[in-house]
């Protein structure tokens, strides 16, 4: 396993659609790799919840969590269906020092694909759903100060 650097925003390549992940761990060794390194840099930062892998330079639809301790990964994610609405203060690793108020759905269901290739569906609420849809938008091409309400500003000086 290795750190990956992560990409901040200004570069390109958040902006841009990522593609469908079609070869698992058992016929892709870099998809491993790939997503072995993104728990690593993610544990490392030791900043973030989640990182999605145009963060680190790669446009595939994946992203790695790790929620109070309990570690997700999510390939080819499509969301099924959301309930609720909720307002909560977000930042992003790729948005180093900037934190907003986002407009998120309170809970989410999702269907994806481990690392091996097995299908599961998901429904989360609270943290690991705003994380999901978070990383998610990174999938599209989307960061979260495109739909933050509003920036939060720290008053310390």
């Amino acid at each position: 396993m290795a750190f990956r650097n992560i990409v901040k925003l200004g570069d390109e390549i958040l902006r841009k659609k990522s593609k469908e992940i079609k070869k698992f761990v058992n016929d892709d060794k870099k998809l491993a790799i790939l997503l072995d390194d993104m728990k690593e840099t993610l544990i490392k930062t030791n900043l973030g919840v989640g990182l999605a892998a145009p963060q680190v330079g790669i446009l595939k639809r994946a992203f790695v969590m790790d929620i109070n301790g309990l570690y997700f990964e999510m390939l080819n994610p499509v969301i099924l269906k959301t309930k609720g609405m909720c307002e909560e203060v977000e930042g992003c690793l790729s948005v180093p020092g900037v934190h907003g108020v986002v407009r998120r759905p309170e809970q989410v269901t999702v269907e994806a694909y481990d690392r091996y290739g097995d299908k599961y569906v998901l429904t989360a609420e609270g943290l690991l759903a705003r994380c999901i849809l978070h990383e998610y938008d990174h999938l599209d091409g989307i960061v979260f100060t495109d739909i933050m309400e509003r920036e939060i500003v720290d008053e310390i000086e």
